[in-house]
């Protein structure tokens, strides 16, 4: 009795923690990328019937791993690409190169957005060069629309002799596509760096999208963040030969952020919670020291708050200096 009993609870347990994992995850794989989405009704209604009717029940129970295994295997094929009907913003890929010291990188965007939202707009496009040796630091945006526990990250970095290099993490859209929260954990979006001017990328978030911008100044002295620039050029030169795949999860504006920071530095909080939760990150780096610590942390995110600034010079040629106008400074 009592071995009958604790069978039934392991098969409980493997219903509950096992079957039915696999099976949501599988129904959501074939739902957003298969063509044909009904296949994601057909493998919900498939599973239970297995279960039930193929005896003996461990028969049943294989026909189910085999049949997950079929659907892993057509998801881990798909393949991503650089050759679609891109939306504009997204549509050309940067492309870096260093000859000494001289930065050059081409289709560094340089939208001009005009009313509300980001659809109407002037596109350009430029091929632009920075002098690495006159890396004076980097920044970190954060920008949120009201969807707490995530924010987007940004990562931007200044020169003492021109405006500042902005690095954006997206997702590469095609015509007609929207961004999925559910669909971004699967294979619908390629990988794409949005490298621009921050009157664009910045300013189309606080100005046109209506979201909340802040802006953290980062401890780097210009040795390290030269080095962490040089770690996202090869990431961007990369995407150009060997396109990947987005995702919310493994693959999104953070956890590359924070992957590069690994490789270059060899340091790495990707185990920490808040890097997922990522609305919490001026937490992680007030704890590290990474920002400002001479304020409490709470007057730190407000002052940190360029939102109105930028709205405020949205378009203009001194958007850089005008959002940092009252910022509290990078720790030393």
């Amino acid at each position: 009795m009592m071995a009958r009993a604790l069978g039934y609870f392991a098969t409980g347990l493997f219903l509950l923690f096992g079957v039915l994992p696999s099976t949501l995850w599988a129904c959501a794989a074939l739902w957003y990328d298969s063509p044909l989405p009904l296949l994601a009704a057909a493998y919900a209604l498939v599973v239970p019937a297995l279960l039930v009717f193929v005896r003996p029940f461990r028969r049943g129970v294989l026909a189910v791993l085999l049949l997950f295994a079929v659907v892993l295997v057509w998801w881990l094929s798909l393949k991503p690409s650089n050759d679609r009907d891109w939306l504009e913003d997204v549509s050309r890929l940067p492309r870096a190169h260093v000859a000494g010291k001289v930065l050059t990188i081409d289709n560094v965007r340089d939208f001009h957005y005009r009313g509300p939202g980001d659809t109407d707009y002037e596109a350009r496009w430029e091929t632009r060069r920075y002098d690495m040796d006159k890396i004076v630091g980097m920044d970190l945006f954060l920008s949120d629309w009201d969807a707490p526990p995530i924010v987007h990250t940004i990562m931007s970095w200044r020169f003492a002799d021109g405006p500042p290099l902005a690095i954006s993490v997206e997702t590469r859209k095609e015509k007609g596509e929207v961004y999925s929260a559910i669909g971004g954990f699967f294979r619908q979006f390629e990988l794409y760096y949005v490298v621009a001017d921050e009157r664009d990328v910045i300013g189309v978030r606080a100005a046109h999208r209506g979201e909340h911008v802040s802006l953290y100044p980062l401890r780097a002295d210009p040795a390290s963040a030269r080095r962490l620039l040089d770690g996202y050029i090869a990431k961007i030169n990369a995407l150009n030969d060997k396109p990947r795949w987005y995702n919310a999860f493994t693959t999104n504006c953070t956890t590359v952020i924070f992957g590069i920071v690994r490789e270059v530095f060899g340091v790495s909080v990707l185990g920490d919670w808040r890097i997922y939760a990522n609305s919490h990150l001026p937490e992680l780096l007030y704890e590290k020291g990474s920002i400002n610590t001479s304020l409490p942390r709470d007057e730190l995110v407000r002052l940190s708050n360029v939102t109105q600034r930028a709205i405020e010079a949205d378009g203009k040629a001194n958007f850089s200096e005008h959002i940092r106008v009252g910022l509290p400074p990078a720790p030393r």
